[in-house]
């Protein structure tokens, strides 16, 4: 296992950690115009299951 030869300071810690950035996840609307929840992309829609111009897909709950 790799040990570090020097301390780190908390200065350049905390410049190493300042690119740990939580980033939100895009969402797109539903295709289905009864429904338009918000949803993931390239995800079935977790109100109606649809996924795309598909149709509706059985859901496992």
């Amino acid at each position: 296992m790799a040990v570090p030869k020097r301390k780190m300071s908390r200065s350049n810690t905390r410049h190493r950690r300042s690119a740990w950035k939580a980033v939100a996840p895009t969402l797109v609307s539903c295709a289905n115009p009864a429904c338009g929840a918000k949803h993931l992309p390239h995800r079935a829609c977790g109100e109606c299951g649809e996924y795309g111009a598909r149709g509706a897909r059985r859901q496992v709950l």
